[in-house]
């Protein structure tokens, strides 16, 4: 590696951070209770719901102080994304308390929640707590949270969606899907009833071929897809000289890491809005200023990237537990331990990746530890130490 790449990687974020400060301080205005003017923050078509959201959106499984959803709000970010099980219902609380704060501000807002429940009744239950929390009548959209296969969406929920809509509780209804996305997007377009879908999608995923029919067989189907998980793994890792020509490419043009993966997930016009966990103010700023930043990624800074995920395949699992989970004669939850290594990893998040683990009781981790994952790696299309990996999520947070 060069000494220009050596330099240009310690000084990237102080740079690319620099550069998203200006950006921002140009682009708002500072008072304090005042949106955008209408347009400035990008929006994009939900589908064919005749909806127009954002192309950002506030993730809130995380922290979201009230000085946050007003900055957010502020400059454009008005599609908000929380769950009912989200900080133990803390996530909702907060949306409430602000909305009761500024109730003008509901209608401009895209207000989404999810449920876990697999029942109608639990369904339910979980969508009254969340208004009550929230201080709304409806959330413009709701969520059957980490669908895992279409079966799930059977006609049952159909009809519950309809009379909730008619009920005026919901104006529309889909799932989040963090594993096997592609099938069932793919289910979820030929189901002809889902409005929308929040997805695992990144510069990683979405040049698969899988994820392209799926994509486009939404697209055809006017659902109104989301994002989530667009940092593809969190920041760069090798040393490689594909990381090198990428960090420096990115340095260039005034791009954080972070930006440049937005910026690749945003060049897909049938991707809605991402849904981003911003958990402080830098990371906001940073996130808005990409959303206004009209630079656009090169040919060649989008083959880098390709390059680079394909060099880095084996470091990030894509949540094709069809195919891994199968091959073992065990209910071994793979998929589980995976998402759990990625909030570790990727995220810093020790204690969601531990909850995601504990989970698991403790008798199958044991027999996990002692299992043969060898013909579940010999499935895997990225050819992940599958056996390595979980070993390591067991020691970490069984310790």
């Amino acid at each position: 590696m060069t000494q220009k790449s050596t330099f240009s990687r310690r000084n990237f974020f102080k740079a690319a951070g620099a550069t998203a400060a200006a950006t921002l301080m140009t682009a708002f205005d500072s008072r304090a209770d005042t949106p955008l003017e209408a347009g400035s923050m990008p929006t994009r078509p939900f589908g064919n719901t005749g909806v127009e959201v954002p192309i950002l959106s506030f993730g809130g499984s995380v922290s979201m102080p009230q000085i946050m959803l007003g900055q957010a709000f502020k400059w454009g970010a008005t599609y908000w994304d929380t769950a009912n099980s989200y900080m133990g219902g803390d996530s909702e609380n907060r949306i409430g308390k602000y909305l009761a704060r500024y109730p003008q501000h509901r209608k401009q807002l895209f207000l989404v929640t999810k449920s876990h429940a697999w029942t109608l009744r639990g369904m339910g239950a979980d969508l009254d707590e969340s208004l009550e929390r929230m201080r709304t009548d409806y959330v413009d959209l709701f969520l059957v949270h980490s669908v895992s296969g279409i079966d799930e969406l059977d006609n049952a929920k159909k009809a519950w969606s309809e009379k909730k809509k008619a009920e005026g509780k919901f104006r529309l209804f889909g799932f989040s899907t963090h594993r096997n996305m592609e099938a069932c997007m793919m289910g979820a377009a030929r189901l002809g009833w889902i409005d929308g879908i929040m997805m695992s999608y990144n510069f990683r995923l979405m040049h698969t071929d899988g994820m392209k029919r799926a994509v486009d067989a939404c697209s055809r189907a006017g659902i109104g897809l989301t994002a989530m998980k667009t940092q593809g793994g969190g920041a760069l890792k090798t040393t490689t000289e594909t990381e090198g020509r990428l960090v420096e490419r990115l340095l260039q043009k005034g791009f954080t890491q972070g930006q440049a993966k937005l910026k690749a997930v945003w060049e897909d016009p049938n991707i809605a809005s991402i849904c981003s966990e911003m958990p402080n103010m830098s990371i906001l700023m940073e996130n808005v200023s990409a959303s206004l930043n009209r630079t656009r990624l090169s040919k060649g800074d989008k083959q880098l990237l390709q390059c680079y995920a394909d060099e880095t395949r084996a470091d990030y699992c894509s949540g094709c537990t069809r195919i891994c989970e199968p091959a073992l004669n065990s209910a071994a939850p793979i998929g589980d331990i995976m998402r759990a290594l990625m909030y570790w990893r990727s995220y810093g998040d020790y204690r969601r990746a531990a909850r995601h683990i504990h989970r698991i009781s403790a008798d199958c981790r044991m027999k996990l530890a002692a299992l043969d994952f060898a013909p579940a790696e010999r499935m895997c299309p990225r050819q992940m130490a599958i056996g390595r990996l979980v070993r390591t999520a067991l020691a970490e947070f069984d310790a």
